[in-house]
C-alpha cells in the first residue's frame, strides 16, 4: 500500500509541475499579446428580436402576438490597438449564434404552400391567421472598429458574416381561406379547429451578411457587460423562392456578458 501511496503522490505533484508550467506558458502568452497591442475576450449573451419585413407589407395586416425564444450566443474576440493608447482597434470574432421566434398575424392574400394530406403543397393566397416558428443557427465572423472612449467605456461597429448551421421557418394556418392559384381562383376555406400547416425551411438562404453596432461597459477587471444590434441585409429566403413576395430580415439586440483576459 505504501508504495502505491507514494506513485500517487509522486503523480499529483507531476501533474501540478506540469499544470504549474502550463500557467507560466499561457501567462507569458498574455504579456506578450499585452506589448503587441492584442486582447482577447469571451461573451455570452441571449438573441432578442425578430426576422421581419421592412416596411411591413400590406398583406400583414395585425401582428396579434410575438414571443421570443431562448436564442443564446457564445463568442471569441480578438482585439488589435492600432494606436499605443489604446483608443482605435479592430476586432475578429467567432459567434455561435441563434435565433428564435414565434409570432401569430392576420394576413389578406398573403403568398402560401400548404401541405395537403399526401405531402405535397397547394400553393395560392391567403387570407386569415398565420402562426410562424423562425429558429435558426449560424457561424458568424463579425470584423468591428472599436473605440474606446474611457477604461470602462467602448463602442464597435463594423459588418458581419453568417453561415447557417440549421434553420427552420414553418407554421400554420387557421380560421380563413386559401384562393388558388391567384386572388380569383378557387377557394378552400378553413373554419373552427381546421389548419393546415406549412415549412419553408429548405428555402432559408445559407449566407447572411450585414452590420452590427453596440457597446461595452467594463464592471471589473475582467469582467464586462455588453449590448449589440445586428441587422441583416440581404433577405433569409434564397433569390428563386417566389411564395413569400416580400424580403424578411433578421434584426436582433444581443445583450450578455464577457471575461476579457
Amino acid at each position: 500500500m505504501k508504495k502505491y501511496i507514494i506513485a500517487l503522490l509522486a503523480g499529483l505533484l507531476l501533474d501540478g509541475e506540469g499544470v504549474y508550467a502550463q500557467q507560466q506558458e499561457a501567462h507569458k502568452g498574455l504579456i506578450w499579446s499585452a506589448l503587441h497591442g492584442l486582447d482577447y475576450s469571451f461573451k455570452a449573451g441571449l438573441n432578442i428580436g425578430g426576422t421581419s419585413p421592412l416596411p411591413l407589407p400590406k398583406e400583414i395586416r395585425s401582428l396579434d402576438s410575438y414571443s421570443p425564444g431562448l436564442a443564446i450566443t457564445l463568442e471569441g474576440n480578438i482585439t488589435k490597438w492600432v494606436d499605443v493608447q489604446k483608443k482605435w482597434g479592430v476586432s475578429v470574432g467567432l459567434r455561435l449564434d441563434s435565433k428564435d421566434m414565434n409570432t401569430e398575424a392576420r394576413v389578406k392574400n398573403y403568398g402560401m404552400a400548404i401541405l395537403n394530406d399526401t405531402g405535397g403543397k397547394v400553393e395560392g393566397l391567403w387570407t386569415g391567421s398565420v402562426k410562424t416558428q423562425v429558429k435558426m443557427s449560424y457561424l458568424t465572423v463579425p470584423v468591428l472598429v472599436n473605440y474606446k472612449i474611457n477604461d470602462r467605456w467602448q463602442l464597435s461597429a463594423g459588418p458581419y458574416m453568417s453561415y447557417m448551421l440549421e434553420g427552420e421557418f414553418s407554421g400554420s394556418v387557421y380560421e380563413g381561406h386559401l384562393r388558388t392559384p391567384d386572388a380569383t381562383g378557387s377557394r378552400i376555406d378553413f373554419t373552427g379547429d381546421n389548419q393546415a400547416t406549412y415549412d419553408f425551411s429548405d428555402e432559408l438562404r445559407s449566407f447572411q451578411w450585414g452590420i452590427q453596432a453596440g457597446g461595452e461597459w467594463r464592471a471589473y477587471k475582467h469582467l464586462t457587460v455588453h449590448a449589440d444590434l445586428t441587422w441583416g441585409l440581404n433577405d433569409i429566403f434564397r433569390k428563386d423562392f417566389n411564395t413569400v413576395t416580400f424580403a424578411m430580415y433578421p434584426i436582433y439586440l444581443n445583450l450578455g456578458f464577457g471575461y476579457q483576459f
